[in-house]
């Protein structure tokens, strides 16, 4: 029998589950169901990769963060571009329904079952998105802090002083990126702190974010290195700062009413109305692994489960 693994410091472990499980959805074959035929490729592949976060990163402390509105009206009130060219249908009254392959709605409320059965904090809050949550609980940690996703707007939370860090996904589970302040600066160019007016002057296609027109990833670092923040930046711009081009003048002049509501778009949320019982790790107890072992017989969930149980047992996972 294997030993568990010595005690460790504290870390406080994010997930931004909608990143991760379309990351499992489209690294699994579609071909894995379960006995009556339902496919479980994201929900395997959502286990494995919190398996493999957990064994990677030790962390003591862990929420899945959701997104229990992944188009926040507020956002959309203020640039109603916003994620528009993913929207499958408006909602009056509530939540406009993202598009979504079929076969992977159909696995969410398997992933937020099995989640609930081992015990991992599922944790959301009406009219905000899951990097609000993520934001709010990185502000409020005592902690260190590892984000994990694969969207690149969480590097505004980056700070080393306080230990928050994004373990970024975008090459794949297997390269794992711990994104910190140095690596912002190696990058872009800009401290981290200065990454939403980054982004928001660059803007951002795949959020419906148009940015400046004419200004990109250089030309947006440049400005911030020598105003300092988007502040500035719109400030030198309406005094005709000599040191700013009358080109730039002119971009920075047209795009400002953008300018003005955008930072609230996409500055993730500190403030989120959320309450969390525990973060910390649950017990693997003779319950758990129970409630595991029938999940993972009517879903098929063969290997998966015991690498997720093993895992959070501190136990090293074959």
């Amino acid at each position: 029998m294997t030993e568990p693994l010595a005690p460790h410091p504290e870390k406080l472990l994010l997930l931004d589950s909608a990143s991760l499980y379309f990351r499992a959805f489209f690294g699994v074959p579609d071909s894995v169901k379960a006995p009556d035929g339902t496919p479980i490729n994201a929900v395997r592949g959502f286990l494995d990769i919190i398996a493999k976060l957990l064994t990677s990163y030790r962390p003591t402390d862990l929420v899945a963060c959701w997104d229990d509105d992944w188009r926040p009206q507020w956002r959309v009130d203020l640039i109603p571009t916003y994620k528009a060219h993913r929207v499958a249908r408006l909602v009056d009254g509530g939540p406009d329904v993202e598009e979504v392959p079929d076969a992977l709605t159909a696995q969410v409320p398997l992933i937020r079952e099995t989640l609930g059965a081992l015990g991992l904090p599922i944790v959301g809050a009406p009219g905000y998105e899951a990097d609000d949550i993520i934001g709010t609980l990185a502000a409020r940690a005592q902690t260190p802090v590892d984000v994990v996703t694969g969207d690149r707007d969480l590097f505004q939370l980056v700070e080393d002083a306080r230990g928050v860090r994004v373990v970024y996904t975008a090459r794949g589970m297997s390269n794992l990126e711990d994104v910190t302040d140095a690596v912002i600066g190696e990058r872009y160019g800009i401290r981290a702190d200065q990454y939403a007016d980054f982004a928001t002057l660059r803007g951002d296609p795949s959020d419906g974010l148009p940015g400046v027109s004419g200004i990109g990833e250089k030309s947006a670092a440049a400005l911030l290195r020598t105003y300092g923040s988007l502040d500035a930046v719109m400030a030198a711009a309406a005094d005709g700062d000599p040191g700013m081009t009358p080109r730039v003048r002119a971009k920075i002049g047209e795009a400002h009413d953008y300018l003005t509501v955008a930072p609230t778009v996409v500055r993730v949320a500190a403030d989120a109305p959320i309450a969390v019982a525990s973060t910390r790790l649950p017990e693997v107890d003779a319950a758990t692994r129970a409630r595991g072992a029938e999940l993972a017989d009517r879903l098929g969930l063969g290997a998966s489960m015991t690498r997720i149980l093993e895992a959070m047992s501190g136990a090293p996972s074959a």
